[in-house]
């Protein structure tokens, strides 16, 4: 076990030594060891040990509560890691427009390259519908030639809206009419495609914002995403090139009728997933998660190496010098170094299987 996951109204968890202890209405109902435990997921109304959440933040061991039908994330965590030249380097590094432009062009171009291989085989996959599906991935691969052209990040957001319209559109036609999907929505999602989406990419940024703490970054200092208040832009952005791998693998819950149409209730708020689909849903998200948290842990210490690579700031000492040398990088030599170093996209994508 590495996410233990309690989403039982009345629930309360108390810590008795190295273990986990669940009481419902005053009855003890289960023990659960604290050893192999990594993070945990509450939702409803269950209660928490004061001295539990101070065993947790000593053990390192991160704690996701999800607010009301729509999930709202709340993290507690451990101490920061306590390189703090680390965020200071990366403060500084989001400030180097030559580097977000060409860090954000590699985020883009796996995202979408990945979305069309997912278009080029669903097209294998459904004859019937080869044609429409085929034209969606060669307007992709279009918009994919143009992203090395863009001089500014506002024209590479607009190569990825242009991007994201194409290839919702072809989900479209790729999903059974019975999932009522007609495209991206959210707050509130208006059909189940799009609520296992909404739910899925709020655990997947819980855990983004865990790994790029644990490496000692601000997860609210992104490269690609814009400052916002309140948003965490560096989760954001990892999250980017996971998305095409993510949407598949949602599809297959359906394809693979591990959540049906029944698992849902449809209301003016939105579409929502109820409690039995949701006992699904987190058993196959844990068999599925692994390999995504290994690849933001691995891409959040990847910025660190980045920021090494770069001999930006090592101490204060150093800070003046080390900026000037630092922005006086070219976007080739950016490439070059993100290339080693960032999100590679043959180690990353090599064993990427696509559900149909």
């Amino acid at each position: 076990m590495s996410s233990l996951y309690i989403d039982r109204k009345g629930t309360e968890i108390k810590l008795s030594g190295e273990a986990l202890v669940c009481y419902e209405n005053g009855e003890r109902v289960g023990t659960i060891p604290l050893a192999p435990i990594e993070r945990i997921y509450l939702k409803s109304d269950v209660t928490v040990q004061a001295s539990l959440l101070a065993k947790l933040g000593e053990r390192g061991i991160g704690i996701i509560f999800l607010s009301g039908r729509k999930n709202i994330p709340t993290l507690f965590l451990s101490q920061p890691h306590n390189d703090a030249f680390r965020r200071i380097s990366q403060y500084e590094l989001a400030k180097n427009e030559v580097f977000c432009l060409a860090f954000a062009k590699k985020l883009m171009l796996l995202k979408l390259i990945s979305q069309k291989t997912w278009l080029w085989q669903a097209s294998n996959a459904r004859p019937e519908k080869k044609s429409q599906l085929t034209e969606k991935a060669t307007e992709l691969d279009g918009l994919i030639h143009k992203i090395q052209e863009q001089t500014n990040l506002a024209s590479l957001r607009g190569i990825e809206g242009r991007a994201a319209a194409v290839y919702f559109t072809a989900l479209s036609i790729y999903l059974p009419p019975a999932l009522r999907f007609q495209g991206r929505n959210r707050r509130p999602p208006r059909d189940p495609f799009n609520a296992v989406l909404s739910l899925t990419y709020t655990l997947i940024h819980s855990e983004a914002v865990l790994a790029i703490y644990g490496a000692g970054l601000d997860p609210y200092i992104g490269f690609y995403h814009a400052l916002d208040f309140g948003r965490e832009s560096l989760a954001c952005d990892l999250i980017e090139p996971l998305r095409p791998l993510i949407d598949s693998w949602c599809l297959g819950l359906f394809r693979q009728e591990v959540l049906r149409e029944e698992h849902f209730s449809s209301t003016q708020e939105g579409c929502f997933l109820g409690k039995t689909g949701r006992v699904q849903f987190y058993k196959a998200y844990e068999s599925a998660v692994g390999n995504w948290r290994k690849m933001l842990t691995e891409n959040s210490l990847d910025v660190v190496s980045l920021i090494k690579q770069a001999d930006f700031i090592s101490s204060p000492q150093r800070r003046e010098s080390q900026v000037q040398q630092f922005s006086g990088l070219y976007e080739k030599q950016w490439q070059q170094l993100l290339e080693h170093y960032y999100f590679n996209q043959q180690s990353m994508l090599q064993d990427v299987e696509f559900k149909f």
